[in-house]
């Protein structure tokens, strides 16, 4: 990994919280919704925000 500034690391463990709070809110709402179409949607948008979480924290360790 390379050397990061403070403020770069900083900037990622915003982005990392961002991204796990999207993914929990989606998850979220493909439990509060009964529609087929607005499930699938949000459970990809909640995969992909996971996959973004992921490689942000693989790219830190």
């Amino acid at each position: 990994m390379p050397n990061l500034s403070a403020k770069e690391l900083s900037g990622l463990s915003d982005q990392l919280n961002f991204e796990r709070v999207l993914c929990a809110k989606y998850q979220a709402a493909v439990q509060e919704t009964e529609d087929a179409q607005l499930k699938t949607s949000f459970q990809q948008y909640a995969d992909q925000h996971r996959q973004n979480y992921d490689c942000l924290l693989n790219f830190l360790q």
